[in-house]
């Protein structure tokens, strides 16, 4: 039966492509049928071959979603299929769809400025070495700041002072993690964490609350963290925690509050940080299963450590979304700004963020955005960006095409990078591109 059906896809991936060209008349019928045949294709070897449990993908245009699909199921018991108000934890793309959203809007308004430096706007980092980092080096990744920094394991020691993980399994490392095994004496630092409801202090999983006196030893930490050379293209973390650090301390309002402010602007609602606050846990997808720092199957609560350690908020990971919602945005994106008739970003600064600015220096990126120098997969007026946990989203408004792309390819494990080896997302962006 196997063979039978990936006979049927080719015949009918044969039969569309040559009708496609075929009759010139109705070739964007045949266009799209074609996309939606290899689509379906690639999604069935992907899930056949264990890329991830379970998949949204829509492909759309400046003005409607053209195909719309669900695939898979939440985990590999295979319990609970993929529905389209399920919401995927969005990792990095949180990037451009949270921190990056609402600066485009504060820029746009005139109340904060590309030009702007990290210590002018925000007092502790005033005498600092990262004093006079720019807006426009956070966005674009040439601030020379090391790519990240593992904070949450400051919480955690062992007794003897032995490795939280070793490449080798044996009786004191037993569980795994990523390609790595854990330490089973890990105890957590009693000062700055507890398992119960604590007052003033800060939830970061379902069982555990974080001392906000521990928030300054990360600050020192970002601080000291540019370590590479400035104006040099790297990709950091850390760039966007101090966005959203200039964003909140140059309004007085939360990312949250800013972020949610504009999606409801837009008339969607499965979009935002911390799900469980607006959303069933039923409707969001479980991600990787944390043998290290959570002890648990990770659902309805950030994957990312240090967007865990802010609460869940953060500028570089925390966004939970379906694809219907995201393809709102790309909407607005593709049409400079314009959604229903109604400006909600200025034009010129959605185009000053999806340029390229520094490609003559050899950097393809835009501001916050993801760009790419060109290649078989990618062309130069290409942007987006993708996650961490097998997320992905792309657009092109010369082809007036989009792509969303979600899947939990970390549930249950961050090891499982077969969609990466296979260019699974990039082939499809390259298809539907055209």
């Amino acid at each position: 039966m196997k063979n039978i059906g990936i006979k049927i896809i080719i015949v009918s991936l044969i039969f569309f492509g040559i009708n496609g060209y075929a009759q010139e008349n109705t070739k964007p019928f045949y266009g799209l049928k074609y996309n939606e045949v290899y689509i379906d294709s690639m999604m069935t070897n992907a899930l056949e071959k264990g890329f991830f449990p379970g998949a949204q993908i829509i492909v759309g245009t400046g003005d409607f979603n053209l195909i719309s699909k669900n695939y898979g199921y939440h985990d590999y018991t295979k319990k609970q299929l993929v529905k389209s108000e399920d919401v995927f934890d969005l990792a990095s793309m949180s990037k451009v769809l949270g921190a990056t959203l609402v600066t485009m809007r504060l820029v746009g308004d005139g109340k904060i400025k590309l030009t702007d430096q990290v210590g002018e706007i925000v007092p502790m980092y005033k005498k600092t070495a990262i004093s006079d980092l720019t807006l426009f080096e956070l966005l674009t990744h040439t601030s020379g700041l090391t790519p990240s920094i593992t904070f949450y394991q400051a919480l955690l020691s062992t007794p003897d002072n032995s490795p939280f993980l070793s490449n080798q399994k044996s009786e004191q490392y037993v569980e795994p993690f990523d390609n790595m095994f854990v330490n089973k004496n890990i105890v957590y630092d009693s000062k700055y964490l507890v398992f119960e409801p604590k007052e003033n202090w800060v939830q970061i999983y379902k069982n555990m609350w974080l001392n906000p006196e521990f928030y300054p030893s990360v600050y020192e930490r970002i601080a000291k963290a540019n370590t590479n050379p400035r104006g040099k293209y790297l990709y950091s973390d850390l760039n966007l925690l101090l966005v959203k650090q200039m964003i909140e301390t140059k309004t007085g309002k939360k990312l949250d509050q800013f972020t949610n402010e504009i999606y409801t602007e837009l008339g969607i609602s499965k979009i935002g940080y911390n799900p469980l606050k607006w959303t069933s846990i039923d409707n969001v997808m479980p991600t990787e299963v944390d043998n290290f720092f959570r002890k648990d199957t990770i659902k309805g609560y950030v994957h990312d450590e240090a967007a865990a350690i802010f609460g869940g908020v953060s500028g570089n990971a925390g966004l939970f979304a379906n694809a219907e919602s995201i393809a709102v945005i790309c909407k607005i994106l593709m049409n400079n700004g314009n959604y229903k008739g109604k400006q909600i970003l200025k034009a010129k600064v959605v185009k000053e963020f999806t340029d390229s600015p520094l490609a003559k220096e050899g950097i393809y990126r835009g501001l916050g955005f993801d760009k790419r120098k060109p290649d078989e997969f990618f062309t130069k007026d290409d942007f987006g960006h993708t996650g961490f946990t097998g997320t992905f989203f792309f657009m092109n408004r010369n082809t007036n095409r989009f792509l969303i792309i979600l899947t939990n390819r970390v549930n249950p494990t961050r090891t499982n990078r077969l969609m990466y080896k296979d260019d699974f997302s990039a082939k499809i962006w390259r298809q539907i591109n055209r």
